[in-house]
């Protein structure tokens, strides 16, 4: 499979080497009432990304290919959590505090659950991550390894942080990583340009980029 007009230059992969990793696509972060709001932020530009996302997702199930979800959220008693993330800056709720979609970012809350238009199927991977990065402290690694994956191609949110971090670390395990531009999203649209400016820039010093057509038009389907 050949994405041609990827950036900054085709993205070759073989089918059953492939799989799609989207990244926190969770209540908290994107739906009204959760802790991305309550932190001041305007979520509208993640609901955005839904459809996008999930004409993503249909593509690769469509295709019965390698799908993995991640969900960043902590154990209840926050053994997982560093002192110095909960309580970085001043927002209105922290990790482990009550919020309308139960405890902020725990695993086993609504709000740390993927939303349903997105939810995974029964056979499909979900990782919970206590990091930004999809490979700190999970068994991520190992799943891709088990898997025979050597390319990726990412969605989810934010752009700068959870997934930005992810590719990073994919691409210094020696994985091709390519984002899909219009399925990830940030609280701050400026972030998401340069974020994928840094991505492709070089090169693709960290990976490529294309759109969710483009992607899903590589597809056997």
């Amino acid at each position: 499979m050949i994405i041609d007009d990827a950036q900054p230059f085709p993205f070759a992969f073989e089918e059953d080497s492939c799989a799609l990793l989207l990244i926190d696509m969770q209540r908290d972060f994107i739906e009204p009432g959760g802790f991305g709001e309550s932190l001041g932020n305007d979520v509208t530009p993640l609901l955005e990304i839904v459809p996008a996302v999930s004409t993503l997702l249909d593509g690769f199930r469509y295709n019965n290919l390698c799908i993995i979800h991640t969900r960043e959220c902590h154990q209840p008693d926050l053994s997982d959590c560093p002192p110095s993330k909960r309580h970085r800056g001043s927002p209105a709720r922290r990790i482990g505090d009550p919020g309308p979609m139960g405890r902020i970012l725990i695993d086993g809350e609504p709000g740390a659950d993927i939303i349903a238009p997105l939810a995974p199927l029964p056979d499909e991977i979900v990782i919970t991550k206590p990091g930004k990065g999809a490979f700190y402290n999970t068994e991520l690694e190992a799943v891709l390894q088990s898997n025979a994956i050597s390319h990726l191609i990412v969605a989810g949110v934010t752009t700068e942080v959870c997934v930005q971090s992810t590719m990073r670390e994919a691409n210094d395990r020696g994985y091709d990583c390519l984002l899909a531009t219009d399925a990830t999203a940030s609280y701050f649209p400026e972030f998401k340009k340069s974020t994928i400016d840094m991505i492709r820039a070089q090169g693709g010093i960290v990976g490529w980029t294309a759109t969710v057509d483009q992607i899903v038009n590589a597809l056997p389907l």
